[in-house]
């Protein structure tokens, strides 16, 4: 007699590391200021400096895509933020993205921009960090991302100095970034530039980016869930 092997329906679906599933007011990006469930995965492949999520660097739940979907739901959300860490760093990320599109919600992804984001749906707003050299990652940035942008997606730049703000404005001018995405966003790292300097940088340049400032920073001072 063979005795063959059969496999649990459960281990058979596709699941994520998460560290959190909360509902709070975006921060940042495009929809600043509007009500979104945030869905942050763990785990991540970059150190930067500023870094404020640190704790979803291990640890965290496994969970199928159906239960994170069920927990989703639960908010009854027009909009949904994928984050981390770093979300690629998990390839079933992909399929989540896919998932929640299709349910009809409003889907962004925060990414460092190291990892390829060719594979993601279309239909989510990207929001690509490139990593500026106060961040200690620099080195990390894939340029090659920069070809796959479309209107709906976003760059990120978070400045720590002078010299950023500087090295920020020659990639937006060396690769047309205002051409290639509907957003940039210049943000001041917290702590290190002040935000009214910042503004007055990018006014005298006349720059055709958005000054971010982190609403959940001013608002909740970065307790946990928010």
């Amino acid at each position: 007699m063979v005795c063959i092997a059969v496999t649990p329906v459960a281990d058979m679906q596709q699941t994520l590391r998460i560290t959190e599933i909360f509902y709070s007011l975006q921060g940042e990006t495009r929809t600043f200021g509007l009500p979104t469930v945030f869905v942050r995965l763990t785990g991540c492949p970059l150190r930067c400096n500023y870094c404020d999520t640190a704790y979803a660097f291990s640890g965290g739940e496994i969970q199928t895509l159906d239960t994170i979907l069920d927990q989703v739901a639960q908010y009854r959300p027009r909009y949904v933020c994928v984050t981390g860490g770093e979300p690629l760093a998990q390839p079933n990320c992909i399929p989540l993205l896919g998932r929640l599109c299709d349910v009809g919600y409003e889907v962004s992804l925060e990414t460092s921009g190291a990892l390829d984001i060719s594979a993601t749906d279309r239909r989510v707003s990207r929001v690509l960090d490139l990593k500026t050299p106060g961040s200690g990652e620099v080195a990390r940035n894939r340029y090659e991302n920069i070809g796959e942008l479309t209107s709906n997606d976003q760059v990120k730049f978070v400045i720590c100095s002078r010299e950023d703000y500087d090295w920020a404005v020659s990639k937006l001018i060396e690769y047309r970034l205002e051409q290639r995405a509907g957003e940039v966003l210049f943000s001041p790292s917290h702590r290190e530039v002040d935000a009214r300097a910042l503004a007055d940088w990018i006014v005298s340049d006349n720059l055709p980016v958005r000054l971010q400032l982190q609403l959940h920073k001013i608002l909740w001072n970065d307790e946990p869930g928010h």
